[in-house]
């Protein structure tokens, strides 16, 4: 195992992974000092998921800004949590981690922990997902395909991180795995949202200004861009049905006739569905939390179904969304 490279938070160097996949230990990860961390860095020709950036998404996500899905690897994501967290704590934002920001986002607490597999975690899983909507309409649910995918989006992971973390697993009830330790979900009354369309970011704010949340977002697509201005929540319908409207959204593959798809968290719209005032429009969950900001929708906003969960929770109808740029 490479030995982890104590670089300065200040230091104008490149990030060295300190483990390959094949190393990751919670121990390893566990010790990782975020603070060796410099964002920025030039682009590795291998990616592999780091143990410094798996505790500095975990810390993250636990302050109430979230990275998306806790992978181990540097992107935009991570970059967007770092300034959303500089600007919740009034420090000077450049989405750059730095000696301040390790300091104040440090807990002391472990970020990898047990998890004994119950027996629920195997149930009302599904074989597969078809892609064609047709057939996404004649099945009873659309529920996770398999107890990786269960955990994964629980403790808001990647999936291949959670297996690459414990190794030969079967996920089976009884066995004991290692899983981040993610923080409760946020509180507080959310009186403004912004949906910031360039930056791939929704902000919710409280009735003071402060940042109460922060979450990387997928919002729009060249092709079919989000709405501008401002609108208002008229509801949240959670664990919703998919009302597939070819005429008035999008054509998927050869369906050209109204389906209703079932509700799961691997629904199109995910586990939740903010309705917003301008009409087909809503802010919801997603099957493919990996792909956040990273692929376009056909209008809405997008978050993984653990964010929008808890956005959710903190929304009531009236609640003001600026789409700005």
């Amino acid at each position: 195992m490479k030995k982890l490279v104590a670089l300065s938070a200040l230091a104008v160097l490149p990030f060295f992974h300190s483990a390959t996949a094949q190393e990751l230990t919670p121990d390893i990860i566990n010790g990782a000092d975020v603070s060796i961390l410099q964002t920025g860095h030039p682009a590795q020709t291998s990616p592999q998921p780091d143990p410094a950036i798996i505790r500095l998404q975990v810390l993250l996500d636990r302050a109430g800004v979230s990275p998306g899905v806790i992978d181990g690897l540097d992107g935009a994501n991570l970059k967007k949590a770092i300034a959303a967290f500089e600007a919740m704590q009034r420090l000077p934002v450049d989405g750059k981690l730095d000696q301040e920001v390790a300091k104040r986002v440090a807990d002391g607490q472990q970020v990898i922990g047990p998890y004994k597999v119950e027996p629920d975690d195997v149930a009302d899983l599904v074989e597969a997902i078809p892609e064609d909507y047709a057939l996404q309409a004649e099945m009873k649910n659309l529920n996770y395909t398999s107890v990786q995918e269960k955990l994964s989006e629980r403790f808001h992971m990647d999936i291949d991180l959670l297996r690459t973390l414990n190794p030969g697993s079967k996920f089976a009830p009884g066995d004991t795995i290692a899983v981040a330790i993610v923080g409760a979900p946020r509180t507080g009354a959310v009186k403004r949202i912004e949906a910031r369309r360039d930056a791939g970011e929704v902000i919710a704010f409280a009735e003071d200004g402060s940042i109460i949340a922060a979450y990387p977002a997928t919002i729009g697509s060249q092709d079919n861009p989000s709405p501008e201005g401002r609108h208002k929540i008229n509801g949240v319908a959670r664990n919703p049905k998919y009302e597939y409207n070819p005429k008035v959204n999008f054509q998927q593959g050869k369906n050209k006739k109204r389906l209703t798809l079932p509700s799961g968290p691997n629904n199109p719209v995910g586990s939740v569905w903010i309705d917003l005032s301008e009409p087909t429009y809503g802010i919801h969950g997603t099957p493919e939390p990996s792909k956040i900001d990273k692929s376009g929708s056909h209008g809405c906003v997008r978050l993984t179904n653990w964010d929008v969960e808890e956005l959710a929770s903190m929304v009531k109808p009236g609640v003001e969304v600026d789409f700005v740029k």
